[in-house]
């Protein structure tokens, strides 16, 4: 008889929360990762009282009552607006496109019929009808100075191509407010969890078994019948030993800093910079998701801050954004058809379905699968 009910693989988002849910119906789970801590991705660790983002920049925000509801039951959340801002060749654009924006581009343009004729005067003289390509598609949207300055340079450094070279699908809308207002997302709740994500999912996972540090194989080569089911949500193709081919992504690589007596360093959370001539992406400045102070209210004298550099994924490399083209849409075609072989593993999550979710989905996702796994 198996051990466990459930074998959860994967400690993040998903797992976690599969495991309450699990958990609560009377399911015996055993949660593994192969990392050294929880929370996947969203992981957070306490530098000089700071809770540093160590997988990149992680905003909570949905307009999912139910989502919203469930996560206030393991923190308690501050009310941190996103308002990131964009620097090309030195000038500050304020993200997402929004009359600021306008305003600072052309000098000329104060009132939303303004910048709308203005938008609508430049799309109009590139005459095109079906976008070929990202950059058609782009300037379709938002005309070419909007482009030039905030979309083009920005985007081929993340994905490592030209625009041209890029699929027209993977813009598929680009945020443009009339209104003077630089919240990034228009959701209805919004935040950061006070004491951090790890802290977060520590708590979803109070009174279930955890091991880090474990990799699944190690684990199923040494007790092969430990659970009913498997929840598996790592690299779908890992699963698989890559026998149908290898699934690429776009990684990241992260240059963190710790500046001793330093309490404002760039002045926001998050700085996008949008030129070739920096190699980054953007950098956080951790301390202001959480607006400068400590759990208790007080200034931090330090600040942390971490750039971001889009990089060519290889095996082994840490997967963060699928690759959406043709051929590794076919390709998690085939992987999903032998995934459906298998009727005693489930997978899941961000690796498992090879599409990427923002944290909201990812737990709706997550309390849907239990709903219909459970019940």
């Amino acid at each position: 008889m198996a051990q466990y009910d459930y074998l959860i693989v994967g400690a993040g988002l998903t797992g976690a929360v599969f495991a309450r849910e699990a958990t609560l119906r009377g399911k015996r789970c055993l949660v593994i990762d192969r990392r050294k801590d929880v929370a996947g991705n969203a992981y957070t660790e306490d530098v000089r009282g700071i809770h540093v983002h160590r997988y990149g920049a992680h905003i909570f925000h949905t307009s999912d009552k139910n989502v919203w509801e469930y996560v206030q039951q393991f923190a308690e959340f501050n009310n941190f607006v996103n308002s990131p801002v964009a620097n090309f060749h030195g000038t500050i654009y304020n993200m997402p496109f929004n009359m600021n924006t306008f305003a600072k581009i052309w000098p000329d343009v104060i009132t939303p019929d303004q910048a709308r004729a203005r938008i609508e005067e430049q799309k109009a003289a590139l005459d095109i009808d079906e976008p070929a390509n990202l950059e058609e598609q782009a300037l379709k949207l938002v005309g070419p100075d909007i482009y030039r300055i905030l979309v083009k340079e920005y985007t081929e450094k993340q994905w490592g191509r030209d625009c041209k070279d890029l699929p027209a699908f993977i813009i598929k809308r680009l945020p443009v407010r009339f209104t003077y207002d630089n919240n990034y997302f228009n959701d209805r709740y919004q935040g950061i969890p006070i004491g951090g994500y790890t802290r977060m999912v520590r708590k979803m996972l109070e009174g279930i078994e955890v091991r880090c540090g474990v990799e699944y194989r190690d684990l199923i080569a040494s007790e092969p019948d430990i659970a009913s089911r498997t929840i598996y949500t790592g690299p779908i193709d890992e699963f698989f030993d890559f026998s149908l081919g290898t699934l690429e992504y776009r990684s990241l690589r992260f240059e963190t800093e710790l500046l001793e007596g330093v309490e404002n360093w760039q002045g926001n959370a998050v700085v996008n910079y949008t030129s070739h001539d920096v190699d980054f992406t953007r950098i956080i400045e951790h301390k202001f998701f959480e607006f400068g102070k400590d759990e208790e209210g007080n200034m931090l004298p330090d600040t942390v801050i971490t750039r971001e550099y889009p990089a060519d994924w290889q095996p082994g490399d840490e997967p963060y954004y699928p690759v959406n083209d043709a051929k590794n849409a076919a390709l998690f075609e085939e992987y999903a058809k032998l995934a459906a072989t298998r009727g005693d593993v489930v997978f899941a999550g961000r690796l498992g379905a090879y599409r990427y979710l923002d944290m909201a989905p990812t737990i709706a996702a997550a309390l849907e699968l239990a709903e219909k796994e459970l019940s």
